[in-house]
């Protein structure tokens, strides 16, 4: 994959994720804006995700914070090439990941055939439900039915009636994102990465497929057929 490749796709990822998160917030009420450098939200965002996303890898540290909160708790960014150093303004490295990119296609042949039985979510109350296994627990109202989209897919993999895996497929940016997937084993794993990439084929075919991923979840994707790209950061304030 030549350079220019890699960064096209480096900017299709962060914008896609940046258009999934946007989706989350609005969901809540919470005021965003796409500037060039940067997404973000006025408000404090819902648990987990980003007040604000850099966009591109010339993002400044002041025009990724111009439009968020530090006053109060909580206040994070995702620094989606490595390339901020958020240090001086009170933030700390809360994790790291890798960007990750598979070309369009359907997922391998008999890769997850004895996995779960897959659906795409119809209804506030499946959605409540994959919630609930997503979450291993109550549903919390993070995922709220106004993402019930078109460009939005919550993929759910039943064994025995039960939820056991599930997966988030999102448009935007020129490519297809996966997130928030979730499975019980190594062996749930590779089944939903399988789902999601032919979910994806299925909704929007000819559309490479994006996310980021660390350790295990990493690996397996690879195994899925996908190819890290570059790095990530999150930051946390704690100043």
């Amino acid at each position: 994959m030549i350079a220019e490749d890699v960064s096209a796709l480096l900017l299709a990822a962060a914008r896609n994720n940046a258009d999934w998160c946007d989706a989350v917030c609005r969901a809540h009420g919470v005021p965003t804006t796409f500037a060039p450098a940067a997404w973000s939200g006025a408000a404090r965002t819902p648990p987990m995700y980003p007040d604000a996303v850099s966009l591109t890898p010339g993002a400044t540290p002041e025009e990724v914070l111009g439009g968020v909160d530090t006053a109060s708790p909580g206040c994070c960014v995702k620094d989606s090439f490595a390339a901020l150093d958020l240090t001086p303004a009170g933030f700390e490295v809360l994790f790291e990941a890798r960007w990750i990119h598979r070309p369009a296609g359907p997922a391998a042949a008999g890769t997850g055939d004895a996995g779960p039985v897959w659906s795409r979510v119809r209804d506030a109350g499946e959605l409540a439900d994959w919630e609930a296994a997503w979450g291993d627990g109550e549903p919390s109202g993070l995922f709220r039915p106004e993402l019930l989209a078109p460009d939005i897919a919550f993929l759910t993999g039943r064994s025995g009636g039960r939820i056991v895996a599930g997966a988030v497929l999102s448009l935007g940016g020129g490519v297809v994102g996966v997130s928030n997937l979730f499975a019980p084993d190594t062996a749930g794993a590779d089944s939903a990465w399988a789902a999601a990439v032919g979910a994806a084929h299925e909704l929007w075919p000819g559309l490479p497929v994006v996310g980021y991923e660390h350790g295990e979840d990493l690996d397996a994707a690879v195994r899925a057929g996908f190819a890290p790209l570059g790095p990530l950061r999150v930051w946390l304030h704690t100043a």
